[in-house]
């Protein structure tokens, strides 16, 4: 059966192609709130064990990042088995996301090499902003631009505070950039739907 490819129908395929593309919101939220559980979650036992117990070596509780990073291996490739469309924007995400995970391992491994403790907390709030201020960009999904920003805003709040008190300003931030744009995300993929 061979079929005429005109105008009209040409027209058409990459009309319906744009509608498909635009109505797969493939971003869910899954891991802006698995990663803003977990980020939450260490940041608040590193502020009361150090806070209220005076325990030096809580810093151990972030090694549960590893395993998360590791269930998002996982996820990422049975998402990309599953996509039907892969856009630009997935793409893009996806790079300025490796991109901060490179950041993020090379500031603490200076940091703290450098034994500059005290800085740690505020530079990785700076680079929290990142990734999630050019996602919410990317996605234009504003609750993530202002996310980013928040994220920004908590480092310069941070410096002001003794380093104790610093987890509380990262508690803060992923709650604004990651958990509430997460659950928003959650709520729009699940309409799309």
């Amino acid at each position: 059966m061979d079929q005429q490819f005109n105008e009209h129908t040409s027209l058409q395929l990459i009309e319906s192609m744009i509608n498909k593309a635009k109505n797969n919101f493939s971003e869910s939220g899954t891991l802006y709130l698995v990663w803003g559980i977990v980020i939450f979650t260490c940041s608040i036992v590193q502020f009361i064990a150090n806070y209220f117990y005076n325990n030096a070596d809580v810093y151990y509780v972030w090694f549960l990042t590893w395993p998360v990073l590791i269930y998002q291996v996982f996820f990422l490739v049975k998402k990309a088995k599953k996509q039907q469309v892969k856009t630009y924007t997935d793409d893009i995400l996806k790079y300025v996301w490796i991109c901060f995970v490179i950041l993020m391992f090379l500031l603490i491994f200076t940091l703290q090499y450098q034994k500059l403790f005290f800085g740690i907390n505020p530079a990785i709030l700076i680079v929290y902003g990142m990734p999630t201020f050019l996602s919410g960009i990317i996605l234009k999904f504003k609750p993530l631009v202002l996310g980013g920003i928040s994220c920004w805003l908590m480092a310069i709040g941070s410096v002001f505070f003794p380093f104790q008190f610093q987890s509380l300003f990262i508690c803060a931030a992923v709650l604004f950039a990651w958990i509430i744009p997460g659950l928003l995300l959650r709520i729009k993929f699940k309409n799309q739907r």
